[in-house]
């Protein structure tokens, strides 16, 4: 692996992330979010924005029972 590959971040509607090296086409149902570097890079952007693992409607349902 080059240590100078560019990459970008992913992410998908269920609010997941993913490393996709730059040039590469998107895959379907994942959108760029902006943030492009090294991999240590977009890995650390992942880091701080992604603090809860579990999907977008996992984390609305248990919130929508949690109110109820």
């Amino acid at each position: 692996m080059d240590e100078h590959e560019r990459y970008e971040v992913l992410r998908n509607d269920e609010e997941q992330y993913s490393l996709w090296p730059v040039g590469l086409d998107v895959p379907a149902g994942w959108q760029r979010v902006g943030k492009e570097g090294t991999r240590d890079e977009c890995s650390g952007y992942v880091d701080e924005v992604w603090t809860d693992m579990r999907p977008r409607t996992l984390r609305e349902q248990m919130d929508g029972s949690a109110k109820a």
